[in-house]
């Protein structure tokens, strides 16, 4: 069956998860980036998963899980290193229609951990539905290699020339063309871009105008 790709707004929304050691450490991380609200719940705890507790960054309940620990959840993941702990979480969640990843278990998944490649606000996402995420991490250091490094500042830039443009001027096919040519990169590079000079001139021209 095809995936759903989607990027969720963690922010605020309460997430759990169950197992706090070398398997769960780095989803704690990925769901702390997102600014979600973290409960984890494991009787032992990695030292950077006790420092997080301690610091606030996360809530830690040293202790077995119990099925009450997903009231309210957004989303649960099983990151134990025992497959019965995970499933009996997955089974769980299922009942009361919380979104679980079960690490390394495709079946008791709802929901899979793409390999990513970042740039600032540039995410590219890759999954092989569980697959073959060797083959991800392949295709994301492909992928990553390809991909300047000031390209999370360029999407910032672009950004800006976007929301001026969309501010200034109708929607056109004109506006439309303008957009595109934007986000390419080898005619609007950060520096020198052509349709930033444009608009420039434009916009001085309107602010004339409007001043007659």
């Amino acid at each position: 069956m095809e995936m759903f790709p989607v990027f969720f707004k963690l922010v605020g929304r309460p997430c759990l998860v169950v197992g706090a050691g070398t398997i769960a450490a780095p989803k704690i991380v990925s769901l702390l980036r997102a600014g979600a609200a973290v409960k984890v719940v494991a009787p032992k705890a990695r030292p950077e998963v006790e420092m997080q507790a301690r610091t606030g960054e996360l809530v830690w309940h040293a202790r077995e899980f119990v099925d009450t620990d997903l009231d309210g959840m957004f989303l649960v993941i099983a990151a134990t290193d025992l497959q019965r702990v995970n499933h009996q979480v997955a089974e769980f969640a299922r009942v009361r229609n919380v979104l679980c990843n079960s690490v390394d278990d495709p079946p008791d998944c709802d929901f899979f951990y793409p390999s990513v490649v970042r740039r600032g606000d540039l995410q590219i996402a890759i999954s092989t539905a569980g697959k073959s995420p060797a083959l991800a991490q392949r295709l994301r250091e492909e992928i990553d290699a390809l991909l300047p490094e000031d390209t999370g500042a360029w999407l910032d830039q672009l950004g800006i020339t976007r929301l001026r443009l969309l501010a200034a001027f109708p929607s056109s096919e004109e506006r439309k063309h303008a957009l595109h040519l934007l986000a390419r990169r080898d005619s609007c590079d950060p520096t020198m871009c052509p349709v930033q000079q444009t608009l420039d001139r434009l916009l001085e021209h309107k602010d004339e105008d409007a001043g007659q």
